[in-house]
């Protein structure tokens, strides 16, 4: 039985824009997070292979505590310089932190690695940020194989053929008007599992591509120990209109790897990068509560991760989501 997911967005945070941009040579691309107007923001890492920007600054003991947008990019360590396109569109839009020779943008980023998927030549740039926040919008954005989440990849453990991983959104709205968000890259080295019935949606397809290898279970019985090292990695950005400080925002983003945890298994491994970020908007003036703020970030995060690889499309080489049972 397929996953029933509510349809949701992390853009249904007032104020909070996307914008993909997809590589028309190869999959690979990056996404883009905006607020203009400055959003406090934390960040967690918890992988051991992280590719990063500016995630320093968001620790609670350093100076600024907003940023203006957040990058989400393929292309490994490369596709860091898609955040050099966004400060430039920021900087055109008059965003920035405040210095004595003008607004500086803060723009932090999280990388995938996808270079195995097309022609790892190919890779997100400046410009290639710039106009991610050109296509930026509110509202329904595209999920699956777009953005930052078009090469991505998972169930690359165990000898087994992965499959298409992707990128997806979600939203939590409560009748007091508070609403939480999420939006995550999935291009995991585990398997991708449904914590309501325990069953993988996307991993480690058999050699015969008929069922799934079940890593940790392959794991178990002692068999193999096979791998693809320090090229997966799974990102994203919670976002909340909830007012909180640097330090909550950044136990939200702690907490929110909880719901990584339980849809991706195993996460946070030696060869993974996964890193959360977390973002308040303080639009809201619904009295808010960390616990269940960080709470319903995880959830979010669940769900990000089964709509990224439920609306993913196939690559050469790698089958997706859809193509289960046909």
């Amino acid at each position: 039985m397929s996953p029933q997911l509510r349809e949701g967005f992390i853009t249904d945070v007032d104020g909070i824009r996307v914008g993909h941009f997809t590589d028309s040579r190869r999959p690979t691309g990056c996404t883009v997070v905006l607020y203009e107007r400055g959003a406090v923001a934390g960040v967690d890492v918890r992988g051991s292979a992280p590719g990063t920007r500016e995630t320093d600054l968001l620790k609670p003991t350093n100076l600024v505590d907003k940023v203006n947008a957040i990058v989400l990019s393929g292309g490994s360590a490369f596709g860091l310089e898609a955040a050099t396109g966004v400060m430039r569109y920021l900087e055109e839009h008059d965003a920035g932190y405040v210095t004595a020779g003008g607004k500086v943008p803060i723009v932090p980023a999280a990388i995938l690695y996808d270079l195995t998927v097309g022609d790892g030549k190919v890779r997100p740039n400046a410009d290639s940020g710039y106009q991610a926040c050109v296509n930026a919008k509110s509202g329904p954005i595209g999920e699956g194989s777009v953005g930052a989440g078009a090469g991505a990849t998972v169930g690359k453990l165990g000898g087994g053929r992965p499959m298409k991983g992707g990128i997806g959104t979600s939203s939590i709205r409560l009748a007091n008007g508070l609403v939480v968000g999420a939006i995550v890259a999935v291009n995991c080295i585990g398997d991708v599992i449904d914590p309501k019935t325990g069953k993988i949606v996307a991993g480690a397809r058999s050699a015969d591509g008929k069922g799934f290898l079940n890593i940790v279970d392959f794991y178990r019985s002692g068999r193999g120990f096979s791998s693809s090292p320090a090229q997966n990695t799974t990102i994203g950005v919670v976002a909340t209109n909830a007012k909180f400080d640097k330090t909550q925002m950044t136990k939200i983003a702690e907490m929110a790897h909880d719901g990584l945890a339980r849809a991706i298994n195993p996460a946070h491994t030696p060869s993974d990068g996964d890193t959360l970020f977390a973002m308040s908007t303080g639009a809201s003036s619904v009295t808010s509560n960390l616990t269940i703020v960080g709470a319903l970030a995880a959830e979010a995060v669940t769900e990000a991760i089964l709509r990224g690889v439920m609306k993913a499309k196939p690559v050469a080489g790698f089958s997706s989501y859809n193509d289960l049972g046909k």
